[in-house]
């Protein structure tokens, strides 16, 4: 095998190549990005949408396939950042959507649906009671506001590298820079936007993944209303938990009387029936949701042990939102965990997706390139480097020309995915054998002209 200094000048090569290929195959998402920049900041409606030198603009989605403005064709493993995991208008959520809407789309008063998505999500999660928001970010801030309102405290403890949306709390060491993140052992607490107040910086107390005694030490004080953790870390690629760490957690979370968020925003149900909480059997005392439970559609949920739930029930705490729970969304969600969505299909597509990761790794075993591949669920990843990433310090480590390289490489011939190692590939309830394995293909391509 080539020396990896040969491996990264050979890569930068294959990026030069074809970012030139690129421009030249999405002049109209280039035209469209500049239209859209004159009165949109970047030219995206989110900054996550933004990349160099511009984003392929999308027309037509269907099943597992996308098609930009320049009629190029992709095979998404992208699937909305996780959310498209019953796939681009899976035939039972266009039918429940298309029906909702000739009896209306919002009501601000409740549905019978409400309670219907409530049962489903008590059944498959195991927690008793819920309530629907618009998105994970509104999942997760609600989630925080309730556990301090049960606990009368104000600070949070996060891993660093964790994302869990971007209201003001939370955006907090998810990606910082190495010369302002601090010690490893002890992170500090870096804003990762301006407009975050000092006052919110301070509450929020930032350690790393898989390590118990850094939350035994950060909870100690006493004054810890909750820690909101990604029980699989998936804004690093896919971080797995070492063995026992959330039993640590749990333990250590119940000692000093701090609550534990799991937010499953991203692993939902893409990490295999009932979530990664019952997959890991760690059970948390919230739950955060969203993305794949939506079949497409604007949605979040949170739940939980019905002592602290009742705190809204009782009015301690507030939960509002004018969309919240409205039947349209309703009844997407009920038909993509009750029909599109069901055991067999989930468990399905999971062993379809592992057959992905098996040939992934199978290229990487015989070409002896420094990278290796992480699943959890539906998802899986491939980690620019020879050994596992337990927290964000290792991911820093990892080897992004490498990683990018790979990535342009894919979308121009056909693989989408988002750029980088923050991502990973979702395969989807209606991506065939022959959609999955165009990713180890076009991989395989890829490792020869690396290695050659």
């Amino acid at each position: 095998m080539s020396s990896h200094d040969e491996l990264v000048s050979k890569a930068k090569q294959i990026t030069e190549r074809e970012m030139a290929s690129y421009a030249e195959r999405t002049k109209a998402s280039q035209a469209a990005t500049e239209r859209a920049r004159k009165v949109m900041p970047a030219g995206v409606p989110s900054s996550f949408q933004a990349y160099d030198p511009w984003p392929v603009v999308v027309k037509h989605a269907s099943g597992f396939t996308m098609v930009d403005v320049d009629d190029n064709s992709y095979v998404d493993y992208d699937m909305g950042f996780g959310a498209l995991f019953a796939g681009h208008m899976n035939p039972a959520v266009h039918k429940a959507v298309s029906e909702q809407l000739a009896d209306g789309t919002l009501y601000v008063t409740p549905c019978e649906l409400n309670a219907e998505v409530g049962e489903i999500l008590a059944d498959r999660y195991g927690f008793p009671m819920w309530r629907p928001t618009n998105s994970g970010t509104e999942a997760t801030m609600d989630a925080i506001r309730l556990a301090r309102g049960v606990t009368g405290r104000e600070k949070l403890v996060k891993v660093e590298g964790g994302y869990h949306g971007h209201h003001d709390e939370v955006m907090i060491s998810n990606k910082p820079g190495l010369d302002e993140a601090g010690p490893a052992d002890a992170p500090h607490s870096v804003p990762q936007s301006g407009g975050i107040t000092q006052g919110t910086i301070d509450d929020v107390i930032v350690i790393p993944y898989n390590d118990p005694e850094a939350l035994d030490r950060a909870l100690a004080s006493g004054d810890v209303a909750c820690f909101i953790v990604e029980p699989v870390m998936e804004n690093i690629g896919i971080c797995l938990p070492d063995e026992g760490y959330l039993q640590a957690v749990r333990d250590i979370c119940d000692k000093h009387g701090t609550l534990l968020i799991f937010d499953e925003v991203k692993t939902g149900i893409t990490a295999g029936y009932g979530g990664a909480t019952n997959q890991l059997g760690v059970r948390p005392d919230l739950i955060t949701l969203a993305k794949s439970i939506g079949g497409g559609f604007p949605v979040g949920a949170f739940g939980g042990k019905a002592e602290y739930m009742n705190y809204i029930t009782d009015g301690t705490v507030l939960h509002l939102g004018t969309y919240n729970g409205n039947p349209l969304v309703m009844a997407a969600v009920k038909a993509t965990l009750t029909e599109a969505c069901t055991k067999p299909i989930v468990e399905e597509t999971v062993a379809r997706n592992g057959r992905l990761v098996d040939a992934c790794q199978a290229i990487i075993d015989r070409s002896g390139i420094p990278a290796h591949t992480v699943r959890f669920g539906a998802k899986g990843c491939i980690t620019w480097s020879a050994s596992p990433v337990r927290n964000y310090r290792d991911y820093k480590a990892t080897d992004f020309d490498l990683a990018f390289a790979q990535w342009i490489h894919g979308i121009n011939r056909g693989v989408l995915l988002p750029p980088g190692l923050d991502e990973q590939w979702l395969i989807s309830v209606m991506h065939d054998d022959d959609a999955a394995m165009r990713y180890a293909t076009v991989f395989d391509e890829f490792v020869q002209e690396l290695v050659g």
